[in-house]
């Protein structure tokens, strides 16, 4: 069964913020979706095993953002 977890990412100001943290965190390995409310900061991440928040952690970053 999918599990979902939901984060808040600082920083993001359009829509190729959305796009570069939606890439970057949808590369990692076990994440089947990623959905990204830009006037939030929102982001949900579908995994069929779940994600650790350190890669999670390092995806946002390697987008050059944080999470907050």
């Amino acid at each position: 069964m999918p599990q979902s977890q939901t984060y808040t990412v600082t920083g993001m100001t359009c829509g190729h913020c959305v796009a570069s943290v939606t890439e970057e965190v949808g590369e990692i390995a076990c994440v089947s979706e990623v959905s990204v409310v830009l006037e939030t900061g929102e982001v949900t991440v579908s995994s069929d095993q779940g994600v650790a928040d350190d890669s999670v952690r390092a995806a946002v970053e390697e987008a050059d953002y944080q999470l907050a």
